[in-house]
Order: C-alpha cells, then sequence, then structure tokens
C-alpha cells in the first residue's frame, strides 16, 4: 500500500519545479504523486502530462477543464487516490513545494505511528522554526484570521491554512464526497467534518498539528489582494452554513456543478469531481 500526494496547479507552467518532484518519486517507491490541473489558463497540463509520461505507474494526472479552485482540485485527487485501491494515506502540498518533500515525511511518519490519528498536518504558528517565512502583513493577517477560525472550530488549532495535510483514506468519504463551501477555504470544513463525524470530544485524539520545519512564502501567490480581503466574509458565511443549517448535505456551495475532469495515468478511470 502506498502513499498518495496530492499536488493542485494552477498556472504553475514556468514556476513548478519539475526535477525536484521527478528526483523524489524516481527514488521513493511508496509514493504516488497525483498532479491536478485546475483549469490552468497557461502550458501547465502540457508540462504535467510530460512528468506523468516519465514514470505512468508512478504519477497521474488529473485535468479539471475548467477552474474550480483548489477545494475542487485537491478533492478529485483525493476521491481518484481513494478509488484506486493501493493507497492507504492521503496528503498534499503546494505546487511550490513551499512545504518540502522532508517535512511532509515528517508528517507522514507520525501518521503511521499513532494508530488513533486520522490526519496529521502542517504548522508555521505552532512552535514556529526559524525557517519559517512570513512577512509581517501576512502575518498579522494570519491572526486575524486565527482568531476567526477559532471561533468557528473551537478547536486549539494554530494553523489551518497550511498547505501541507496527510490523512488516512479510509476518511476521504467523510471529508469529501460533499463539495466545499469555499473554493480556498475548504481546510475549515475539513475539520469541521471530521468533528461531526467523531463528535467533539474524540476529534482532539483524530487530528494532530505538527510544527514544520521549513516554509516559505512565494510571493507569486495565487490569492490575490481581493480574495484575501474576502476571507473573513467567507468564514463566516462557512459558519453560517455549517452552524445554522448543521446538516453539511444541505450546504450552499459557491460553485453548484461538479467539474468535468480528465484522468492520465493507470489504472485510467471515469472520475466525477
Amino acid at each position: 500500500m502506498k502513499t498518495g500526494i496530492i499536488i493542485p496547479c494552477y498556472n504553475e507552467e514556468k514556476r513548478l519545479n519539475v526535477t525536484a518532484f521527478l528526483d523524489f518519486i524516481q527514488t521513493e517507491n511508496e509514493f504516488h504523486l497525483c498532479f491536478v490541473n485546475d483549469g490552468s489558463k497557461d502550458n501547465t497540463i502540457a508540462v504535467l502530462k510530460e512528468i506523468q509520461e516519465t514514470n505512468p505507474y508512478k504519477i497521474s494526472v488529473i485535468d479539471v477543464k475548467k477552474n474550480a479552485g483548489k477545494a475542487a482540485a485537491v478533492r478529485a485527487g483525493a476521491r481518484y487516490l481513494h478509488s484506486r485501491g493501493d493507497i492507504e494515506f492521503i496528503g498534499f502540498i503546494d505546487a511550490d513545494l513551499s512545504t518540502d518533500f522532508k517535512d511532509f515525511n515528517g508528517l507522514l511518519k507520525t501518521l503511521k505511528t499513532n494508530g488513533r490519528l486520522s490526519m496529521v498536518f502542517g504548522s508555521r504558528a505552532k512552535n514556529a522554526s526559524k525557517g519559517i517565512e512570513k512577512n509581517a502583513m501576512r502575518a498579522l493577517f494570519s491572526k486575524i484570521v486565527k482568531l476567526l477560525v477559532f471561533f468557528i472550530l473551537r478547536l486549539p488549532i494554530e494553523d489551518t491554512q497550511c498547505g501541507a495535510k496527510v490523512f488516512r483514506a479510509n476518511i476521504v468519504p467523510v471529508l469529501f464526497n460533499q463539495t466545499f463551501f469555499s473554493r480556498w477555504l475548504f481546510d475549515v470544513e475539513m475539520f469541521l467534518r471530521m468533528k461531526k463525524y467523531f463528535g467533539k470530544s474524540e476529534i482532539s485524539q483524530k487530528i494532530y498539528e505538527q510544527p514544520l520545519e521549513r516554509w516559505v512564502h512565494m510571493e507569486d501567490s495565487k490569492l490575490g489582494i481581493k480574495d484575501s480581503l474576502e476571507i473573513p466574509y467567507r468564514l463566516v458565511s462557512i459558519w453560517f452554513n455549517y452552524s445554522v443549517f448543521q446538516n453539511i448535505n444541505n450546504i450552499t456551495t459557491d460553485k453548484v456543478y461538479e467539474p468535468i475532469v480528465e484522468v492520465y495515468g493507470t489504472p485510467t478511470i471515469a472520475l466525477a469531481a
């Protein structure tokens, strides 16, 4: 059984570190890379196909035909990897490798060695090391978002939005059967879904926040200023949907359609994201 790593990609043609990904997968036999092209407007899909062709048994590419956001990309990747039957653990990292494979392996090791845990996620805030680089404005904004997230989750989580998480494949139906309300803040929704599934008293035994040794903020962020300013509103909307409606099956999503996707890899399957 392997660990699947989802790498959501949007307009990554020029900054994707192809060599780093190829070097990793050529030397690691217990991993499967799953790149998800989120309707990129540049030549990202062609780059990803070239990567996949170098090692078709260890690399898959999912092409979401129309940009649907990181939430939909990760969801498509998780559902595909869960359907394969040879994946025991699933995680995701950012395409710019702001969190590297060493830290990801650290998260995975913690999950594997603690049978009670269902998810381990990286943190840029908890006991932050000197390897965490973040500009001052981003740090201030993060503190504001953190307060809102704590109000929503009521869980002692320092950093919900770190783009490095790993979980057991058997909780994919819990996390990803339903579409997400938000295109970008889906991490908060993942924790809400786990809290609802496991219960308030049990959830703290199922998740673990692990400090990262290294994380570097890349200036070419896909989250624009307008998107950032909308985060507080989006968080309040998430709280309203999950708290007022309570049943996640009744949540109104940003995108009501199921994105059309195509999968390149082995096995090749028909998939609705």
